[in-house]
């Protein structure tokens, strides 16, 4: 499937936690938030998140790769080139006969917010399985570091409480769904 290799994280809980202060004419704080207050501000999605930053490298299939590099705000994307002027050397291969799943090296950075919101879509059962499969992977490696994140990561019907897709997969309709629903909105 795909290699993750090395999430590293910039930012921290107490720097978001000071930004919010700021926000609110307080002066910073001392020590780490706590669960709680980091689950209330990720719901909420305030500003201040953009503080916390994931970066992590993945060799991903390129037609995978495609589909994260859709997504643009609060994320930068770096791919390894298919160009035949350069990595015909190493690869052997002609452009025009590369198949689609080729790996790819994929170095995404990206804040807390465009990590919830890549989750929207990525999870959804309307994304391709195979690269549900790679955001989950990749959000099991974050869960290890930041768990109150990952616990906000959610599809889009989760995150609204209804399927908006023009094709439902009927998941909104089950108990699951409901169960998911309500420890995603628990405080």
């Amino acid at each position: 499937m795909t290699i993750l290799k090395n999430i590293k994280i910039r930012g921290t809980w107490r720097e978001v936690a000071d930004a919010a202060r700021t926000t609110v004419n307080k002066e910073p704080g001392n020590g780490e938030p706590s669960k709680k207050w980091k689950k209330r501000i990720l719901l909420a999605e305030h500003s201040p998140l953009r503080q916390l930053v994931i970066k992590w490298k993945w060799s991903i299939k390129s037609w995978i790769s495609v589909h994260f590099v859709r997504h643009k705000i609060g994320i930068e994307h770096y791919v390894s080139t298919q160009r035949d002027d350069r990595v015909q050397d190493i690869k052997n291969i002609s452009r025009d006969e590369a198949i689609q799943s080729t790996k790819v090296t994929h170095e995404c950075i990206a804040n807390a917010q465009a990590i919830i919101n890549i989750s929207r879509k990525r999870l959804c059962m309307q994304a391709h399985a195979e690269t549900r499969a790679a955001w989950r992977e990749m959000l099991e490696e974050l869960k290890v570091h930041e768990p109150e994140l990952v616990s906000v990561c959610v599809p889009e019907c989760v995150y609204r409480g209804f399927c908006p897709e023009m094709k439902c997969c009927g998941f909104s309709k089950t108990i699951e769904f409901q169960q998911i629903l309500t420890d995603y909105r628990r405080k």
